[in-house]
């Protein structure tokens, strides 16, 4: 059986009460407690607004590979529609020589939009920025020089980009939410896959998962991992899990609804997706047993938990990846070996 890799995701929600530099500074700590505890990766994630207090990961991800040894350290995820290819590998080459090959990165369109008009883009270009961008990108990932001409940026002629990375590629994904086009993209250009399950039953993604390894097989790819990013959160019982989860869940998803029109969650409705839904939240049992139920209904290679939600402060973030390290990852191992 494929050996199943398990991480780490956070956004630096903004905890209450909290200023953006120390939940930064926490947002490092959360780290150096997962590579002490051997989970697999930790990824954190770009955003553009006061919810969010990070919005230049890999500089985040720079100050934990300085404090950590092994974790692998990336993204969830890159905007790289509203970002330049050419800077975004430079930046994650110079992480990953100061990691020693640790960096990776997941490119994605991004679940926000408040990046466009920041940096100076049309939202009306929305498609046509991610596909000629992570074209280029996957041209600059083989680290030789490049020839590139496209709409969205200038053309590049036979052009190097620096640093190159010591294992001559960094590992790239594409996250994608459940577009079919965004699969075959994916397999399109031989990267591997992240599946962001933010709602719905897991095993529905199934399919994406069959048609993407069909894809890379009808184009002639090697097989590559997929990954399924889920919202999640652990604490010693069920009951204390959705007791602490459920007021800074609701202020998340509450204010994320009003933005886009949504109505209010409700408690029933909360609970019914930690019961059949996307979120992965109860005591280490309940979160390992519903972990190796996805993993295997999905047949994926690794898995990341997104841990911090909304106004959950840091102690109980440390909790969580506390027992996410010591109890959960063990025993979805010991349940998949089964």
């Amino acid at each position: 059986m494929v050996e199943v890799k398990f991480g780490l995701d956070t956004f630096g929600d903004v905890t209450a009460d909290t200023p953006y530099a120390q939940v930064i500074r926490n947002v490092v700590e959360q780290a150096v407690l997962a590579d002490r505890l051997g989970v697999d990766a930790f990824g954190v994630g770009e955003h553009h607004r006061d919810d969010f207090a990070v919005s230049a990961p890999e500089i985040v991800l720079a100050a934990i590979a300085a404090r950590t040894e092994r974790i692998t350290v990336g993204t969830a995820v890159t905007v790289l529609s509203s970002d330049d290819p050419v800077r975004v590998f430079e930046r994650f080459a110079t992480l990953d020589a100061v990691s020693h090959g640790r960096a990776e990165i997941i490119l994605g369109r991004g679940s926000f939009t408040e990046s466009f008009p920041l940096f100076g883009y049309d939202l009306a270009d929305y498609d046509r920025l991610f596909e000629e961008k992570t074209e280029l990108m996957a041209a600059l990932l083989e680290e030789k020089p490049v020839t590139w001409s496209g709409t969205v940026r200038a053309p590049l002629r036979d052009q190097s980009v620096f640093p190159r990375t010591e294992s001559g590629r960094i590992r790239t994904w594409i996250g994608v939410g459940g577009s079919p086009e965004s699969v075959i993209r994916a397999a399109g250009y031989g990267l591997p896959l992240c599946l962001a399950i933010i709602g719905g039953a897991p095993a529905r993604f199934a399919p994406y998962v069959d048609l993407y390894h069909r894809a890379l097989g009808q184009l002639g790819r090697p097989e590559q991992p997929v990954a399924a990013h889920c919202p999640g959160f652990v604490a010693a019982t069920d009951e204390e899990a959705v007791e602490l989860l459920w007021p800074h869940a609701r202020r998340m998803l509450d204010r994320i609804g009003r933005e886009r029109g949504w109505p209010p969650i409700t408690r029933d409705r909360f609970e019914a997706d930690i019961t059949e839904g996307a979120w992965h939240v109860g005591s280490p049992e309940t979160v390992a047993q519903k972990i190796a139920s996805t993993v295997k209904a999905l047949g994926i290679q690794r898995f990341d938990l997104k841990y911090a939600h909304g106004t959950l402060p840091h102690e109980h973030l440390m909790t969580a990846i506390e027992l996410y390290g010591s109890r959960v990852v063990p025993r979805v191992r010991e349940l998949l070996g089964a």
